[in-house]
């Protein structure tokens, strides 16, 4: 949903399932999948970017790359971590205010994710801004996000996971997120991330005129 990988989770991985040898093959052509097309939209740009180079470079067949992705924006936009992350949520103390664990787990998203791979992260929010079909399916992905943001809501607040509010308050969430990515990337991705994604939660915790504009 934004340009970040996974938190490390706070548990040892002892206490996670292992996924299996074929889930870890899976999770391997989905990443080599990736880099390929990272490189090569690196080297000659989005558009000029082909899925028959990509499955050239990945070693593997067009098909697999579709079915892996069903669009080549896709594999720009999709990773592994929301399940990840709405773990990591579900990790935070009961007894904890619900901004305070959305702050966490964004900072910590960030810090292993924007920070970490700093790179990749810049590509993808860039490619948001230019290229519009990139952009349209990021909004699409959006409300996939926010579904299972409204299962976390859900679980923690006893709240309807499909009640109005509920759905109000994960697409804001989701899509201030999604404008804190193109934000920095449209301003040449200058400032702290960081600091950007705290002032966005301020707002989205606060209303924008909580003090004197």
């Amino acid at each position: 949903m934004i340009p970040m990988t996974a938190a490390h989770s706070p548990r040892t991985p002892a206490d996670r399932p292992q996924p299996s040898l074929r889930e870890r093959k899976k999770i391997k052509t989905r990443e080599t999948i990736r880099q390929a097309t990272y490189d090569l939209v690196a080297e000659q740009g989005y558009d000029a970017t082909t899925i028959e180079q990509i499955a050239d470079r990945a070693e593997v067949s067009p098909s697999t790359v579709f079915r892996y992705f069903p669009t080549k924006e896709d594999i720009v936009l999709t990773d592994e971590y929301d399940p990840i992350l709405l773990e990591e949520l579900r990790a935070r103390p009961a007894d904890e205010p619900w901004p305070d664990s959305i702050r966490y787990v964004m900072r910590e998203a960030i810090r292993t994710g924007v920070e970490e791979d700093a790179e990749v992260a810049r590509l993808r929010t860039r490619l948001m801004v230019e290229v519009p079909a990139v952009r349209s399916r990021m909004m699409e992905s959006m409300s996939v996000s926010g579904r299972m943001l409204c299962t976390a809501i859900g679980e923690r607040t006893g709240r309807d996971p499909n009640g109005l509010e509920v759905r109000v308050y994960a697409m804001s969430l989701i899509g201030g997120l999604m404008e804190t990515s193109l934000y920095w990337a449209e301003n040449g991705h200058r400032d702290d991330f960081t600091a950007l994604v705290d002032r966005a939660l301020e707002v989205m915790q606060n209303g924008l005129f909580h003090e004197n504009p």
